[in-house]
């Protein structure tokens, strides 16, 4: 279908139509997002550095860390730039690209955590051949093998959109652009669309999930087996880190992209947006970094060589 746009600048509705509490949320949101930055560049750079991390489990949490400054990136400082100037509007291509980097680092953060449940299940329930299952030529095709699906699957969705014509309401109720957002204003049939978000991205996030969660019953049989409490308890940290993660992403997906939106839903659907777009990229290196002593211990090393 050819497309018909007739509009071409959005709006983004945003937080708050009251000045003082933009004004609050610019601070709020402005420390969230330089904390964002600097902790998940620390880790970075400290797997990047020490060789004591120089494993496949630090090498998926170094690129864990790209992508939350990424992902936050997408949508913090254009968010910061409404609040401060007041600014709402976007121009359509510049919403297509948010679209575009939201759904590849969002595809690419949902199988990277499944990667990431793989090397548990080998360095816990097969270590013996840790080390040759692992390699790093084994990681590295799983890095870039995450990284160009990633682009796959966004330039899918993305490409479809282009077939979705604007020519009423232009307001989006939120403060970022993503698909549903879009399927809400357009003036074209979206089925298309959303049926491809459905089978796509459902076949996507239920055979990411079932290779992220099915290991953990091997994981936590193996585990409770282990001769000793420390053993037990070191290897229990990890898992639970990664569970913790994998629990916060997988509810905001569910209720952003699952959960039909209606207006009385807008206030929830932007928390869980919240929390995805600007909260997780925080939460995940302080569950990682707080609950590891390899991190604290190369971080030590690094202020007092």
């Amino acid at each position: 279908m050819r497309n018909l746009t007739k509009i071409t600048t959005l709006i983004l509705v945003g937080l708050s139509d009251h000045p003082p509490t933009m004004n609050g949320l610019f601070v709020f949101f402005l420390l969230i997002y330089l904390m964002t930055l600097i902790i998940n560049l620390i880790i970075f750079f400290l797997v990047l550095t020490d060789h004591h991390l120089h494993n496949p489990m630090y090498f998926f949490l170094s690129n864990l860390a790209f992508l939350d400054m990424s992902y936050s990136s997408v949508s913090g400082p254009r968010m910061l730039f409404d609040l401060v100037t007041k600014t709402r509007s976007i121009s359509l291509p510049a919403c297509t690209a948010q679209v575009f980097f939201l759904a590849y680092f969002a595809c690419s953060e949902v199988l990277l955590l499944s990667a990431m449940s793989y090397d548990r299940y080998i360095a816990i329930c097969k270590p013996l051949h840790y080390t040759q299952i692992m390699s790093w030529r084994m990681c590295s095709h799983l890095a870039v093998i995450i990284w160009v699906f990633g682009v796959i699957y966004s330039l899918v969705h993305t490409l479809c959109s282009l077939r979705l014509s604007f020519c009423g309401p232009n307001s989006i109720h939120s403060f970022f652009c993503d698909l549903p957002h879009l399927f809400q204003i357009t003036c074209t049939d979206p089925t298309i669309n959303i049926v491809l978000v459905f089978a796509l991205g459902g076949s996507v996030s239920l055979t990411a999930f079932l290779f992220t969660f099915l290991p953990y019953i091997r994981i936590i049989s193996t585990i409770l087996h282990i001769p000793g409490k420390t053993g037990k308890m070191k290897a229990f940290s990890t898992c639970t880190s990664h569970l913790l993660v994998v629990f916060i992403f997988y509810g905001s997906i569910i209720f952003i992209y699952w959960v039909p939106t209606s207006t009385n839903m807008f206030g929830i659907n932007t928390l869980f947006s919240v929390i995805m777009a600007l909260i997780n990229p925080l939460l995940n290196p302080l569950i990682y970094s707080l609950r590891n002593n390899d991190l604290k211990a190369a971080f030590r090393r690094t202020i007092n060589p």
